[in-house]
This record gives C-alpha cells, sequence and structure tokens, in this order.
C-alpha cells in the first residue's frame, strides 16, 4: 500500500499534499520497508502513540489497526478510514482522485 503512495507522491505534491507514514515495527523492519520510499516513516508507534492521533486500538490481539487520515493544512481530520486487517485501507489511487476532485471543487 505504500507502495502505491511513492508511486502518485509527486502527483499528490501537486496537490499540496505530504505523505507521512507510521509503523507499529520496531526500527530495522520499518527501515527495510522505508528504504524504498520517498516520505517519512516513524517506527516504534506505541499504543499512547496511537491514542494521540487517534488511531484505533484492537483491544483483544492488542494492538493498533490500520487507521489512516487526510489532514487539512491546519491539523483537523479532512476524512480518515479504520479497518481491522489489511482489507478496506485506502486505495493510493482513489485518495488522489479524492483530493483533486475536493481542490478543484474549492478551486484551488
Amino acid at each position: 500500500m505504500l507502495k502505491g503512495y511513492e508511486e502518485r507522491r509527486e502527483a499528490l505534491k501537486e496537490q499540496g499534499v505530504s505523505v507521512i507514514a507510521a509503523s507499529v515495527d520496531d526500527e530495522s523492519k520499518t527501515s527495510e520497508v522505508a528504504a524504498e520510499l520517498g516520505f517519512p516513516v516513524a517506527w516504534g508507534v506505541s499504543r499512547e502513540d496511537g491514542e494521540k492521533i487517534g488511531a484505533w486500538w484492537e483491544p483483544v490481539r492488542n494492538c493498533m489497526q490500520p487507521s489512516e487520515f487526510v489532514l487539512r493544512k491546519n491539523g483537523k481530520v479532512l476524512f480518515s478510514n479504520y479497518s481491522n486487517s489489511p482489507v478496506g485501507r485506502m486505495d493510493p489511487e482513489e485518495t488522489l482522485v479524492l483530493i483533486k476532485y475536493l481542490n478543484k471543487k474549492r478551486g484551488k
């Protein structure tokens, strides 16, 4: 999924969007994933960190679930997505299409 955002990073940038990712994985594993990406990927996200950003913590397995946010420049959430597995995450192309639509609608 992150690769899809990397492939569209320039198009997103043209729309005024920066991509930032975060992972609960350790530094070594996250570095492997982030090596091919041109945007920052934080590692070692804790439950407390997840709560601060509004992520969904799944209590049965005691882990953070995929939580995705598109933020306005003022930091407020424009739209978000929560899932309890890799299924249902924000599709990078659909996200780009929606951002282009919203920018066009607001006259960017």
